[in-house]
């Protein structure tokens, strides 16, 4: 692991990217103590659906939304 202060870092990024790129790692301190570590960028293991991507592909029944008379009064008798 190299710990570079925060000048060096912005002095040789280009040095130190290099290095993050061939495995190596680079933390880069602030008065010696550390403050961030450079990784190597890696895409996201699974895509991320865009809005509106899933449209057509679910299914909600045709009651769905209708009103549920009388589901609370099969309740009652058990808290009395």
């Amino acid at each position: 692991m190299q710990l570079v202060n925060i000048h060096e870092a912005k002095t040789h990024l280009s040095k130190l990217l290099e290095q993050v790129q061939a495995g190596e790692d680079v933390v880069i301190a602030k008065s010696g103590a550390p403050i961030v570590r450079l990784i190597p960028f890696a895409p996201p293991k699974r895509r991320i659906a865009s809005p509106g991507m899933m449209e057509g592909e679910g299914w909600v029944a045709d009651d769905f939304d209708a009103p549920i008379d009388g589901l609370f009064d099969s309740l009652k008798g058990h808290a009395e």
